[in-house]
């Protein structure tokens, strides 16, 4: 066994001791996923960081007593029902730009922290100047970063294109999948277990084919926090980027959320046939620990709304279509004992949306 694989299994077990030990004197938690692009590359200030900031974030981890952890044993910890703890972390990167190479790399190394790239491969099978190289990936894999799927051609594939039947959609989905995990099993070694969703987009269909491909985890860029009750199909990132969500305020509030554990999300995430949807509800597995007057519903174009409560389902009638292309659902409730507002997000796709 390479001493790298073993290194990494020895890290889990200890992980999962620690955690496991600690669990009958912490209860369960969150843990905050976060998700960057670009690093002190001012020419693309919606997806860039600045290196001075992106330095204290990881200072600040450090000095706040944050445990970051590799997603790797996050998937593990959570595929073996054992509680995560609070002030935990996973650091993300979507895309594999040059400034993750020349800026964040320094940075992490400095710190220790472990972290995911997950590669836009027709990037760097085209040799795209602003992505890194199949040398600097390799370089960075064999010292220890792990790199990971996100897909082949960074379509928005949770649009169907246009004249595709449901049997073609599913079919355009897998190759390029299929595409970039054989390019990435080739050029370094490994097949990617883990696939970043571009531009954090999807429906039901997509998801069902990237389970089929053998992905044991699929993560998104839905606000939100990973909890006992999340799917590992549907991780949820914080994104840092731009002026106010990579500010250091923004970046401390999102330590304190929580998951709010759903099920019945309906609509459940898809392309909706109909822009209308007339009512949205959830059931809540733990009702008791949250406190009544609190549950509230947002969505993208049309606003927040208080729910109403029936024992454990929430619900929400609504008279207005949705006009966004991409509609995010929040539903949320203050909890009891913490006083955190617990949030739980899922999208849907207008009915008009054609992939590009």
């Amino acid at each position: 066994m390479p001493l790298y694989v073993l290194r990494k299994k020895c890290i889990f077990i200890v992980l999962a001791l620690m955690f496991l030990f600690s669990s009958s004197a912490v209860a369960a938690d969150s843990v905050t996923i976060l998700i960057y692009h670009r690093f002190g590359d001012d020419r693309y200030p919606t997806t860039n960081v600045s290196t001075e900031i992106f330095q204290e974030q990881m200072a600040w981890l450090m000095a706040n007593n944050y445990h970051v952890i590799s997603l790797a044993d996050l998937v593990n910890l959570k595929k073996n029902k054992i509680n995560l703890q609070p002030k935990t972390v996973v650091i993300t990167i979507d895309d594999g730009y040059t400034s993750v190479y020349e800026n964040a790399w320094p940075i992490l190394k400095s710190f220790g922290y472990p972290f995911t790239v997950f590669l836009y491969t027709g990037a760097q099978e085209k040799g795209y100047s602003n992505y890194m190289t199949w040398e600097q990936v390799k370089e960075m894999q064999l010292a220890g970063v792990d790199f990971q799927d996100h897909g082949y051609g960074h379509y928005h594939m949770a649009f169907r294109p246009e004249g595709l039947d449901e049997v073609g959609y599913r079919a355009w989905i897998s190759q390029d999948l299929a595409r970039s995990m054989a390019i990435m099993s080739r050029k370094l070694g490994e097949t990617p277990r883990f696939f970043a969703l571009p531009y954090g987009q999807y429906n039901s269909i997509l998801l069902d084919e990237v389970r089929k491909l053998g992905y044991e985890a699929v993560l998104n860029q839905d606000s939100g926090v990973v909890g006992d009750f999340t799917d590992l199909y549907a991780l949820p990132r914080h994104a840092i980027l731009g002026n106010e969500w990579a500010s250091m305020d923004h970046f401390a509030k999102i330590m304190k959320g929580a998951d709010f554990p759903l099920t019945d999300m309906q609509p459940a995430a898809q392309q909706l046939s109909d822009p209308l949807v007339k009512e949205f509800s959830v059931r809540m597995e733990n009702p008791d620990d949250y406190v009544n007057g609190t549950f509230g519903i947002w969505i993208s174009g049309l606003g927040w709304h208080a729910l109403k409560r029936e024992g454990d389902v929430l619900s929400f009638k609504n008279d207005k279509p949705l006009t966004r292309m991409v509609s995010r659902v929040v539903v949320s409730g203050r909890e009891k004992k913490s006083g955190k507002l617990a949030t739980r997000t899922w999208m849907l796709i207008h009915p008009d949306a054609k992939a590009e």
